[in-house]
């Protein structure tokens, strides 16, 4: 496992993602507790979430639907399994190569990525036990870091607004986000 240091170092030397139009990298679906499938495509639906994910059941029963779909940087997913274990082992849902910061999606802001159109929640998506568990408290304590917080390096809650099917190496463009940042809480 990579300590603090060590993600702070290799996070500094990376190219910055994309901002307007990026890729899927991977997918995951959590079938059960420690279970993570990372099929070629997965179908979403506004009102169930992903098809066969453990958090279908959690995201039907959320009138909000502030969760339905995560998303994770796929570079800093690498960076925390460090090589030992599959990106997917984050259990985040979609894994982009695509700056998804406060930034570039604030709360409000609508993506496309393959047939589906994801709307970013304001419910911030935090790192776990779980999470420490896999990566090990610093990567934990990295991703939740309060000079990270505007970059979501955890990753994103989203809504889903469109449903449809979602491949691995389909595009994901941003095609709206509202005119100002949400101010922090």
């Amino acid at each position: 496992m990579r300590t603090f240091d060590e993600l702070e170092s290799l996070w500094a030397e990376i190219t910055p993602p994309p901002r307007d139009a990026g890729t899927v990298q991977a997918l995951c679906v959590r079938r059960e507790h420690g279970i993570h499938d990372s099929p070629h495509e997965i179908t979403l639906t506004p009102a169930g979430g992903i098809d066969g994910d453990l958090w279908h059941r959690i995201a039907a029963e959320d009138a909000e639907h502030e969760y339905q779909v995560t998303l994770m940087n796929a570079t800093v997913a690498e960076l925390v399994a460090a090589g030992l274990h599959p990106i997917q082992e984050a259990g985040d849902n979609l894994y982009v190569d695509f700056d998804i910061g406060q930034e570039n999606l604030p709360a409000g802001s609508r993506v496309r990525i393959g047939e589906v159109t994801l709307e970013v929640s304001e419910t911030p998506h935090t790192g776990c036990s779980k999470f420490a568990r896999r990566f090990g408290q610093d990567a934990l304590r990295w991703v939740n870091w309060r000079h990270h917080r505007e970059r979501r390096l955890r990753g994103v809650n989203c809504r889903i607004i469109e449903g449809g099917t979602v491949r691995v190496g389909d595009p994901m463009e941003r095609v709206s986000a509202p005119d100002r940042i949400p101010e922090a809480r």
